[in-house]
């Protein structure tokens, strides 16, 4: 809701877990709730704009007038919703073919054909070396500045900056083969070489009847 020209696509899972016929019901009923939830949104924002702007002072919430309209502006696409079984592998498929049908959409991203500097295909390919490498942990996290070191390494990459490198990890992390969160303090430095890990890592803390499971425990 925050990110400009935002898509999203809902997907609904535990499709294996409901007869048929509640399978649309359910889709109709969550897509309603987005909707629900979209509209009402849209009111608050207006509703604490208007108030912003009809104070006796309104000079001194300038900032706070600025970033609301700002969230105003943001567009939101919401997308069909998918049901998925994800215990069969033919759905995960269904997904898959989807997303990537969403994704070449040029009405949905205007910038989906982009010409890259041959740099990005070199680092993404030196960076893919790494992480195959023996001495690489599993887990893959990686400091920035080492990170920036042993690309430097490979001949072809020896200019290359820590600037240039900011900005195809940012690249490479809207593709997926890398995660950094650069917005975090704590991470800032730190790269997610293996982003398999950290999926790994979610599904063992944050799981279905978690408090549930560890009330069973004794």
């Amino acid at each position: 809701m925050r990110v400009p020209n935002s898509v999203v696509l809902p997907v609904g899972t535990h499709v294996d877990c409901c007869w048929e016929e509640e399978v649309e019901e359910k889709r109709r009923d969550i897509m309603a709730k987005i909707t629900a939830m979209l509209a009402e949104r849209k009111s608050n924002l207006a509703h604490f704009i208007n108030n912003l702007e009809g104070s006796e002072e309104p000079e001194f919430y300038v900032d706070q007038w600025e970033r609301l309209k700002e969230m105003e502006s943001c567009t939101l696409t919401i997308l069909n919703l998918v049901a998925v079984n994800c215990m069969d592998h033919r759905d995960i498929k269904k997904l898959e073919a989807t997303i990537l049908e969403h994704v070449k959409n040029e009405e949905l991203f205007p910038e989906v054909i982009r010409v890259l500097p041959p740099i990005y295909r070199q680092v993404e390919a030196a960076i893919i070396d790494i992480t195959q490498s023996e001495d690489m942990a599993d887990h893959g996290m990686t400091d920035l500045q080492y990170l920036l070191s042993k690309l430097s390494q490979c001949e072809h990459l020896a200019n290359l900056d820590r600037e240039l490198l900011q900005d195809i990890l940012r690249y490479l992390h809207r593709v997926g083969l890398v995660v950094w969160y650069e917005e975090i303090k704590h991470l800032e430095s730190t790269v997610f070489l293996q982003p398999t890990f950290l999926i790994t890592m979610f599904k063992l803390l944050v799981r279905y009847r978690l408090v549930q499971q560890l009330e069973s425990i004794s």
